[in-house]
């Protein structure tokens, strides 16, 4: 099948972003286009309509190529949860959780077969993969055990894209490094380089793109201006730089940086509206008072949530909903917002019950079964009758610890699914399973409008489309971004 493969100098270099670029450049040229990783590491994932996870950035390239994300795209996906062990996602199901050497040793060969296997299954649907790597193509140490960069470019005989951040420094120095660290084969893969996140005059790189080209004898494709367009993140090592650019606006929201934090991409529709300034505050720091708090999900909720109790964490935000502050969990996060966790096989560690921060009438026990499923549910609360799209995650199973009609309906079900989620009689204390609720505009708006309800602002709108026609709207502007500053018609030309 025809390909296109996509690597980096360095973790963060624009890989992602340029895969789904591609994907919508060749899309809206005909193509029938998919994007593929063989492996990922990452702790933001999607549900296929399948019920199989794969990595949420290979998700949003699927809807930049405009066809299903499935789980063919990402067949391997490694989630990190500590003590140096991941769990294994293969082909969308969780099958184990080992340590580094253990995955290697036992899942290695597997792995390389279902890559293949999901290539050609791929192919013979599509008329071009565009794949993308992981980290850098060039780690000496690991190129043996490699099942993401060049053992896939070499597999696909791919026309292969070096892509550089220079905004880090020493851009040339990563490009001459890793083309050298190649061995022959691979080299001769590397058919062009494209310098990602420019400031500044690009007549400044011209010299240096000059020497760049005679010395490695591979053409500069073009420069890509940095851009303050959104893109979802891989990784929680973005959030630094998200909140490098936090401001505060009408109504301000802190989400918690757990140190397992995953699925961030939830906030994603959140900081994309223009009146709220979205906070990543980690458990160390203060917690302020915004107008709103919310706990994410994690990939290990009680380790999560004792580092809360050490750090103070936890007591500020029980204080903060004593004094009538909003609070909203999601996932990992209702969990912890609940009145225990239970244990019992030791999936996250140590086997045993732990006190969480009570403030909603929930038990959660964690099972070794993962619930991963899309859901179709239709809201009761902050507005009744709000149809509401997303999907679960998670493998605890939460009860409620006592009866609601006791309560004089203290608490009450967000939605008309009981067990996905309650909300408290004054409509402060939050907690779902669902992820993607905010990509739900007219529910997102709802709940925003109770916030500023309570700042004594006026109400937004909230006959909005929802957060997908924001994404193509994106996904288009970054599509025409690429196109303007790279030659792409003659590399598409010479190699495809």
């Amino acid at each position: 099948m025809k390909a296109i493969m996509v690597v980096g100098t360095t973790s963060h270099a624009g890989k992602s972003f340029l895969t789904a670029a591609l994907c919508r450049i060749l899309a809206r040229r005909g193509w029938r286009v998919t994007p593929f990783k063989g492996q990922n590491m990452a702790l933001n994932a999607y549900v296929t309509a399948t019920g199989g996870e794969i990595g949420h950035a290979q998700a949003v390239q699927a809807w930049a190529a405009r066809v299903a994300p499935r789980v063919e795209m990402n067949p391997i996906l490694l989630k990190p949860q500590g003590n140096m062990t991941s769990q294994i996602i293969i082909k969308g199901k969780a099958v184990g959780t080992v340590k580094a050497s253990e995955y290697y040793e036992q899942y290695f060969d597997m792995g390389w077969e279902v890559v293949q296997e999901s290539l050609y299954r791929l192919s013979l649907e599509f008329d071009l993969v565009v794949c993308e790597g992981a980290g850098s193509p060039a780690e000496i140490n690991l190129k043996h055990r490699d099942l993401t960069n060049m053992r896939v470019a070499k597999h696909l005989n791919a026309p292969t894209i070096l892509v550089v951040d220079i905004e880090r420094g020493g851009a040339f120095a990563h490009v001459v490094g890793t083309l050298e660290l190649l061995d022959p084969q691979e080299r001769s893969l590397i058919k062009g380089v494209v310098i990602n996140k420019f400031r500044g005059q690009k007549e400044l790189l011209d010299s240096g793109i000059t020497w760049l080209e005679e010395k490695t004898q591979v053409p500069v494709l073009g420069v890509i201006p940095w851009s303050d367009q959104p893109f979802p993140a891989e990784d929680s090592l973005d959030l630094l730089e998200r909140n490098r650019r936090r401001s505060t606006q009408d109504i301000n929201i802190n989400v918690i940086r757990l140190p397992r934090i995953a699925n961030f991409t939830d906030f994603d529709p959140l900081e994309a509206e223009t009146s709220v300034a979205v906070n990543y505050v980690d458990i160390q720091e203060s917690l302020g008072h915004p107008d709103a708090v919310i706990i994410p999900g994690t990939k290990t909720t009680i380790p999560d949530l004792l580092a809360m109790e050490r750090s103070g964490m936890a007591e500020q935000i029980r204080n903060y909903a004593a004094a009538g502050g909003t609070v909203l969990g999601i996932c990992g996060g209702f969990q912890i917002l609940g009145q225990r966790i239970i244990d019992p096989e030791g999936i996250e560690g140590m086997a045993g019950e732990y006190n969480a921060l009570n403030l909603l009438p929930i038990i959660t026990i964690l099972s070794p079964n993962k619930v991963a499923r899309q859901r179709q549910v239709v809201s009761q609360f902050p507005q009744a009758g709000l149809p509401v799209d997303g999907y679960e995650i998670h493998q605890g199973r939460s009860r409620i610890s006592r009866s609601l009609k006791e309560d004089t309906n203290d608490y009450q079900p967000i939605f008309d699914d009981p067990g996905l989620g309650l909300v408290d009689k004054s409509q402060s204390i939050w907690g779902c399973y669902l992820h993607g609720l905010f990509d739900n505009g007219a529910w997102r708006r709802s709940w925003i409008n109770q916030l500023r309800k309570q700042r004594g602002m006026s109400s937004l709108a909230t006959g909005i489309s929802n957060y997908r026609d924001q994404r193509e709207a994106t996904l288009n502007n970054l599509a025409d971004l690429v196109e303007k500053n790279l030659n792409l018609k003659g590399f598409l030309s010479t190699h495809l």
